[in-house]
């Protein structure tokens, strides 16, 4: 599954547990009704965002998880995350004004 929107905010990696780090992305997708998600890169892949702004239109290939969850009182809750394993910038298409009609790039 992959979503498309720009960057609005990139946090530092976060260390979780001993074995376990995650760096999130806050992602505002491009659709009809913008929605603001938080995505988050686990271990290694947090690396990815290195070569990213806040304010690139991005790609990101994410995995849905969701979990359940009991707490000591015997509640049971779930929660659903979205972890990202891939973020490619999304190559701006030039402007009409740098075309002829027929299409072809104007040498300037």
């Amino acid at each position: 599954m992959e979503i498309t929107g720009t960057i609005q905010k990139i946090f530092d990696q976060k260390q979780i547990t001993d074995t376990f780090s995650k760096r999130d992305m806050v992602l505002v997708t491009d659709d009809d009704y913008p929605q603001t998600l938080l995505v988050e890169f686990p271990k290694d892949k947090g690396d990815k965002l290195n070569f990213h702004k806040e304010g690139d239109r991005v790609t990101v290939r994410i995995n849905l998880r969701g979990r359940e969850w009991t707490s000591p009182k015997g509640e049971v809750r779930y929660f659903t995350s979205i972890s990202g394993w891939r973020i490619d910038k999304v190559e701006e298409q030039p402007s009409s004004f740098d075309q002829d009609p027929s299409g072809v790039d104007l040498p300037f």
